[in-house]
């Protein structure tokens, strides 16, 4: 049997438990800390703009377990026992869209999320903006489609349809325009 290279997420992959303070406690495998309400672990999101001053949004796959063809901020995941959110976070973008570019943090959160009775998230997730030109080379296994939005056409769509949208990216996008917008005009404008 032929291994499939762009098969970049397991179930099995040691996710790193912490406590509300970020202190490492131990590890677990995916599976298990995405079952019933979740065990809080570490988790990232990043958000990535063009020259244009555009989002890229994906839709994520259909074969996810949670939350699947919901579109949602351009990556997100987690870093695995052993690895900073920093390699992690560099690591996830460019398996799952082929982008390298620098990454910016921004702020942490916690948050809880059940998505029917597949699962749910229980994750401190760190949020990082970055911004390339680079067209995405998607990874089939995590993304089902992509595209560049204007940050007002996303607050518009967000607004009428909030349901074809993930939970922690509403929280997180709500949270950039509301306190850290002028973070993101300073990356867009270098």
């Amino acid at each position: 049997m032929e291994q499939d290279d762009n098969i970049v997420s397991f179930d099995d992959e040691l996710l790193i438990l912490v406590d509300e303070q970020d202190n490492e406690l131990g590890w677990e495998t995916k599976e298990k800390c995405h079952n019933g309400k979740g065990i809080l672990h570490r988790a990232f999101s990043i958000f990535i703009f063009n020259e244009k001053n555009e989002l890229l949004l994906q839709k994520r796959s259909g074969s996810k377990r949670l939350w699947p063809l919901f579109w949602s901020n351009t990556c997100c995941s987690h870093p695995r026992k052993g690895e900073t959110y920093e390699i992690a976070s560099i690591r996830r973008l460019k398996e799952e869209l082929g982008i390298n570019t620098k990454l910016y943090y921004i702020f942490q959160f916690q948050y809880e999320a059940d998505f029917k009775d597949k699962g749910a998230e229980n994750e401190l997730c760190s949020v990082y903006i970055g911004k390339t030109n680079q067209r995405p080379e998607i990874n089939e296994n995590e993304i089902a489609e992509w595209q560049y939005i204007k940050p007002e056409e996303l607050d518009n769509k967000i607004q009428q349809q909030p349901e074809r949208f993930t939970p922690w990216f509403k929280m997180e996008w709500q949270r950039i325009r509301s306190e850290f917008w002028k973070r993101v005009e300073a990356l867009l404008v270098q």
